[in-house]
């Protein structure tokens, strides 16, 4: 019960309580008090008259309260809800190999949900996903984790497509050390390249960092965090960071984790997500001054942080209604994988407009 609904029965019950005083005092004076009943009953009443209409404006504070409470709850955009079972035929998309583990797993649970018919996900890159759709017209959908260009809008306009963005979630990465490493709490862009290239101790990295040699932990050249760590990093070139000492490889963050805490002089990266999960024994280092953080990844402020798109047409959508349904149950839904995943929410504001677009889009 809240305070205004505590206030509100105790000032009912005290409405009660002075009635029924009001009528001890009118019998008091019924039977030889000093005042005349008149004055007593007129007492009374006024002061009934003031609990009742305190009671009223706390009634009236319990309903705006409630209001504001239904007012919060229904400002988000809802989508219509989405049946799997009641869609068919199939879903074409392709793109980046960030946005790829999260396509995947909102078609696994689309799938899951019901939905029968044939997904296709297909990791190529944000460039070669456009190309697929804008040029080739072969996918419902091009999955980025970069907003489309120009030239490949222009492409679209060519087969008669209009690309409708859709901002789903951002990618960011945590670059770790041990608890034990009281030394680095900054790194720049330019100093992370030379911890994972050239550089053979730490002190070669800055002077006033102790001259041990780096142990380099990274994801394996399979994942899509190694292929945006050396996008980000090394401008797409693998090159440096393969034929650094001292690097070890891994699919499995575990492992990475053990490596990283298990030494002052180890440094690795992988989602921030995981990161979290394993903050008792990890530190996350900034970059370029910059805690990565949700918001700092939102904004795009922190260097290690880039947004994740889905593109489609509102034609598509028309003549396959299950790429409309797919996009709705994506946006309805991804907030409850992309954690898990090992990224960054959109903000509720960004979500909510990727979902008013996709109304507007089928118009809905």
């Amino acid at each position: 019960m809240t305070l205004k609904e505590e206030k509100f029965k105790m000032l009912k019950n005290n409405k009660f309580a002075l009635l029924i005083l009001a009528l001890v005092m009118v019998f008091a004076v019924a039977c030889g008090g000093g005042e005349t009943v008149a004055d007593v009953a007129e007492d009374a009443a006024e002061a009934v008259s003031d609990v009742a209409e305190e009671a009223v404006e706390a009634a009236e504070d319990v309903v705006e309260d409630a209001a504001e409470v239904v007012e919060d709850a229904m400002s988000g955009v809802m989508l219509p809800e989405v049946d799997p079972l009641d869609l068919e035929g199939n879903v074409i998309s392709a793109g980046s190999s960030t946005v790829f583990p999260l396509a995947e797993r909102m078609a696994e649970v689309f799938q899951e949900d019901g939905f029968e018919g044939e997904i296709s996900i297909s990791s190529i890159g944000s460039g070669g996903g456009f190309e697929r759709f804008c040029v080739a017209g072969e996918t419902d959908i091009a999955t980025a984790s970069r907003p489309i260009k120009d030239k490949e809008i222009e492409d679209c306009a060519a087969i008669g497509r209009t690309p409708i963005e859709f901002r789903v979630g951002t990618d960011a990465l945590a670059v770790t050390v041990s608890k034990d490493n009281d030394f680095v709490d900054n790194l720049t862009v330019e100093e992370l390249a030379l911890l994972y290239s050239t550089a053979e101790t730490w002190a070669d990295v800055n002077p006033e960092w102790p001259a041990e040699p780096i142990q380099r932990f990274t994801p394996g050249t399979d994942s899509g965090t190694f292929d945006y760590f050396v996008e980000a990093v090394f401008h797409e070139d693998q090159a440096p960071i393969l034929e650094a000492d001292n690097v070890q490889l891994s699919e499995d963050d575990n492992v990475l984790v053990e490596g990283i805490k298990g030494s002052p002089y180890a440094v690795g990266y992988f989602g921030y997500a995981y990161f979290l999960e394993n903050q008792d024994s990890l530190r996350v280092i900034n970059i370029e001054g910059i805690t990565p953080t949700a918001e700092s990844a939102e904004d795009g402020s922190y260097a290690l942080s880039r947004p994740l798109y889905l593109y489609t047409d509102a034609g598509i959508m028309t003549d396959k209604p299950q790429v409309a349904g797919f996009m709705n149950f994506f946006l309805t839904n991804v907030n409850n994988e992309i954690i898990d995943v090992g990224y960054f929410p959109a903000a509720a504001e960004t979500l909510d407009a990727a979902k008013q677009t996709l109304l507007d889009a089928i118009g809905g």
